[in-house]
């Protein structure tokens, strides 16, 4: 569980109920199903009907993949390279493909086998750039679905303010009608529109952003260090080609030795 994606919801529930308590308001005035249709209905129609089917079919895994924490570390993979490297020198790169099959990420595991298989170091970079690209586009097509979302609910939500204030305008004739609440009732539309599209819809389409741009990085770590096996560079070289793509923090623990005594 990404723990920031439920901290982050929660408060900013927390601090709009909240603050309609303080003002006091009630929760129970801001639950009309009306507007509910209109915005969050109406708003989830407008998105699907800007994107092709097969987005529309990746909403859940989306959604959960905003929830779930991603297990990626850069860092551990920089050693991982740097033995691989290593090896390719001292054995030959045949002599990785017991490696190859240990690698868990699908990606990498790939790039391996083509480097075994003897692929010439210009294809085997147009094939993982193509690779990245390709999960980088399908990435900006769930993203831009959930940002589409995010940009129709406000208007939705002014729409069925609207609609509620004509119906209470058509409503003025009539003896001991309640025009005060009607409006407040209108006005909650707008409330769904801008809630939803701020604090649900955006900040989630966001996070997904972030969370592209660390499994990009991660495949370019992997396709670099690929192509510097297969160059046959130093590990050292190696080594210090992938501590470029890290923060100086994690650069800084890498080049600590863990045991005290190799420091000496």
């Amino acid at each position: 569980m990404d723990t920031a994606t439920l901290i982050g919801i929660i408060l900013g529930v927390v601090g709009v109920i909240g603050g309609n308590i303080l003002e006091g308001g009630s929760p129970a005035a801001l639950i009309n199903i009306p507007g509910f249709m209109i915005v969050i209905v109406g708003s989830l129609g407008a998105g699907i009907m800007a994107v092709p089917m097969s987005t529309v079919k990746t909403l859940p895994k989306l959604l959960g993949k905003a929830f779930k924490q991603q297990d990626l570390d850069p860092g551990a993979m920089v050693p991982q390279f740097e033995q691989m490297a290593d090896r390719a020198r001292r054995e030959g790169l045949l002599s990785l493909e017991e490696e190859a099959g240990k690698i868990d990420d699908e990606f990498t595991r790939k790039g391996m086998q083509l480097i075994i298989d003897g692929t010439d170091p210009e294809a085997l970079r147009e094939i993982m750039e193509t690779e990245i690209t390709s999960m980088e586009e399908r990435h900006h097509q769930g993203i831009g679905f959930l940002e589409g979302i995010g940009s129709y609910a406000p208007t939705l939500g002014v729409l069925g303010a609207i609609m509620g204030l004509i119906t209470v305008l058509g409503h003025l004739g009539e003896e001991g009608a309640d025009l005060g609440e009607g409006i407040a009732v209108a006005f909650v539309a707008s409330f769904y529109g801008v809630f939803t599209s701020n604090l649900i819809w955006l900040p989630l389409a966001n996070k997904l952003k972030l969370k592209s741009k660390d499994e990009i990085q991660v495949r370019e770590i992997a396709m670099e260090g690929l192509l510097a096996i297969q160059a046959g560079d130093n590990p050292r070289v190696v080594k210090d080609k992938l501590m470029g793509y890290l923060p100086p923090s994690e650069r800084l623990q890498l080049d600590t030795p863990a045991d005290p005594a190799e420091a000496a």
